[in-house]
């Protein structure tokens, strides 16, 4: 596949994890809407770095991915946002761990406010 279609792929997939986590978030499924706003964030990152880069690592990790986006002149903005609202990075982070390991509930508040951040990190990035 050529690097281009890749990421349109994997912007489209982030696209459809964000709208999925939004329907989750109306239904009452919070726990459920916070996994997608995380898969939704983490695919629009390695899009970018896919895009800017050439390749991403193969890593679960919201901050990580920041790290080497903040390296990036092109994605100051982007960088400076997750760094500036790292404590959203990190609880999207920590609900994809607890989504597989730990019984964890979050409240209607909780997943609006991270459903919220991940609509604002997708905002970042799109293809020219």
């Amino acid at each position: 596949m050529p690097l281009i279609d890749e990421v349109r792929l994997l912007r489209r997939r982030a696209t459809s994890f964000l709208s999925r986590a939004l329907d989750s978030l109306n239904s009452g499924d919070y726990d459920l809407a916070v996994f997608l706003a995380e898969q939704s964030v983490q695919l629009h990152l390695k899009s970018i770095l896919l895009e800017k880069i050439g390749d991403y690592p193969r890593v679960h990790s919201i901050l990580t991915l920041a790290s080497i986006l903040k390296r990036l002149p092109e994605c100051k903005d982007l960088a400076e946002l997750l760094e500036r609202r790292r404590l959203e990075a990190r609880s999207l982070e920590d609900a994809y761990i607890a989504s597989r390991y730990l019984p964890r509930e979050y409240a209607k508040e909780e997943a609006e406010a991270l459903v919220n951040f991940a609509r604002e990190v997708l905002r970042h990035g799109e293809l020219r």
